[in-house]
């Protein structure tokens, strides 16, 4: 473990300056013993399968006998090895239950939202009141009115002259 390279390369990835005398190397060289002693329990499984396997297959009379005695070499006692899976489902069953137990919790949640909307609806407004009419307003609609009574009283050709030029 180069500590200066380990050092530098914290830097790098996140411009944290991490000193020599740091006790995260101590966890370092923890995970690489840890890692180390995992790595040697897999090469002697690894080994002990591959060897029953050789002597399955010199049993099936697929190799020569084994020669291994005359060299000096003695295989590691075979262990019990797990099956390794070769295809896995694409949803397990628990996360089946998982997915429903979310689908159905947030289609709950959406119920209450919605009941909960429609209970505390607020009640409709009337409609709001006109505001009230400025003096300008209140003049101009009265000459108008005037204005309109007066159209009324003129001859039916004049009102009718009149009607086509407001029209425009």
């Amino acid at each position: 473990m180069d500590q200066h390279k380990l050092r530098s390369l914290v830097f790098e990835k996140t411009g944290v300056k991490v000193d020599i005398d740091d006790p995260i190397f101590a966890l370092v060289a923890l995970n690489e013993a840890v890692l180390a002693e995992s790595v040697e329990r897999h090469i002697a499984r690894i080994d002990a399968a591959s060897q029953e396997l050789a002597e399955q297959v010199r049993a099936a009379g697929g190799l020569a006998p084994a020669r291994a005695a005359a060299a000096g070499f003695e295989p590691a006692p075979a262990a019990p090895v797990k099956a390794i899976a070769t295809q896995s489902l694409l949803v397990t069953p628990r996360e089946q239950r998982l997915l429903v137990a979310a689908a159905s919790l947030a289609l709950l949640a959406a119920l209450l939202v919605v009941g909960l909307q429609a209970l505390f609806k607020p009640a409709a407004l009337p409609p709001p009141a006109p505001a009230a009419l400025t003096q300008q307003q209140a003049d101009a609609l009265a000459r108008a009115d005037k204005l309109a009574r007066a159209i009324d009283k003129l001859d039916p050709k004049t009102r009718a002259q009149i009607q086509a030029e407001l029209q425009k």
